[in-house]
This record gives C-alpha cells, structure tokens and sequence, in this order.
C-alpha cells in the first residue's frame, strides 16, 4: 500500500509565476523522488520601487511516495 507525504516549498522567479513553479519543482526532484503532484497554495508578487514586478512567488504543496 503506498503513503505519501506532503511538503511546502516557497520559489521565486523573476519572470513568471509559472517559471518560479518550474524552478521550485526542478529544485525538490533533486533530493526527494517520486514527486507525484503540486498544488499552489498561494501566488504573490514582489513589486520594485518604479512600480514594476521584480519577483514572482509561490508557495506550494508537493505530494511524494514513500519509499
């Protein structure tokens, strides 16, 4: 019978949301096998003094099997 785990994890990205997932689900499948899905708890942006978007964050939820 599997079981699984789940983790949070927080990853930035200056060009996208969907980069900064991208970039924090590489990250976690270095040390942890088995990632079998991610769900994004919460979106946010860092915004520089001109007013542009300087980062994209994400926290999100990843789900792994146990070995």
């Amino acid at each position: 019978m599997p079981v699984a785990k789940v983790i949070e994890i927080t990853s930035t990205s200056p060009g996208s949301f969907e980069d900064a997932i991208r970039k924090g689900i590489a990250k976690a499948q270095q040390s942890i096998t088995g990632i079998r899905g991610a769900w994004i708890s919460e979106q946010k942006v860092e915004i520089a003094e001109d007013g542009t978007i300087k980062h994209f964050r994400v926290d999100m939820k990843l789900t792994f099997l146990l070995e």
